[in-house]
């Protein structure tokens, strides 16, 4: 059985929520995921955002880019092990110039029991990075508020893809119980 450790903050979530409301972010696409689960519920909560669960990461990808195409700006919600289902499809926004703005739980780091989550949790900033995606981090509630305020202005206003990574010291480790 996995439990998660207790988290460090539950108003990250909030504050996460509160700069996507001030950009204006109406469609955010995600794949389940427990690190992001208050922000999704949130995001299912306010009535002038469209909260989309996706079956791959890649799917939302596309999904963002047409809500921008159709002049709404969205937002991917996905964990670190998903980020490498998304590499094909990030050359999209790159080269048609389109925002994306993807905040990213991060596993494989900070306690991790699982030994699968690791690589891809210690790859995830250069992946993205390689991808011509810019890299943000936030380990701490205090920061972020300030990581998403940067985040969305560069996504949005300099039509730059950006991904936040939420530390897995932020969202909290599992631990393996048996």
């Amino acid at each position: 059985m996995v439990e998660s450790a207790p988290v460090m903050s539950v108003s990250w979530p909030a504050h996460v929520f509160h700069e996507l409301q001030t950009a204006r972010v109406v469609q955010v696409a995600y794949v389940p995921d427990a690190g992001h689960g208050a922000l999704i519920d949130l995001c299912h909560a306010d009535t002038a955002m469209r909260a989309v669960s996706l079956t791959t990461e890649e799917e939302g990808v596309a999904m963002l880019a047409g809500a921008w195409l159709g002049g709404q700006r969205g937002a991917l919600l996905l964990q670190s092990s998903g980020v490498g289902n998304c590499i094909n499809m990030l050359a999209l926004n790159q080269e048609c110039r389109i925002p994306l703005l993807a905040l990213v739980t991060m596993r494989g780091e900070w306690g991790e029991f699982n030994p699968w989550q690791v690589p891809m949790g210690s790859s995830t900033a250069g992946v993205f990075e390689l991808s011509g995606i810019k890299v943000l981090r936030a380990s701490s509630p205090d920061e972020v508020r300030e990581v998403m305020e940067a985040a969305a202005a560069q996504a949005y206003n300099a039509c730059t893809p950006t991904a936040v990574l939420l530390s897995q010291r932020l969202i909290g480790t599992k631990v393996f119980v048996k």
